[in-house]
């Protein structure tokens, strides 16, 4: 699993967000389109991409995608 990687499949996540928006070091929850239906996406990802799993409490604890990728990692 690679950062880089990892940051692709999560910009893919997002319908209205220009990916080129989505760094290691965004803030996520401040992007407009972050919510919900986003966070159950990133859960899919992390089962059936990386065969991980994650709850949306993790999730709400990371800041970055940085962040978010080293708690999906550390499983």
């Amino acid at each position: 699993m690679k950062l880089e990687e990892f940051v692709k499949h999560f910009a893919e996540q997002f319908d209205d967000t220009d990916p080129s928006e989505i760094k290691y070091d965004t803030a996520f929850h401040d992007l407009e389109e972050w919510g919900s239906l986003v966070a159950m996406g990133v859960i899919a990802l992390a089962k059936t991409r990386y065969g991980k799993e994650i709850t949306g409490k993790e999730i709400k604890a990371c800041t970055t995608v940085e962040d978010l990728f080293n708690t999906i990692a550390s499983k």
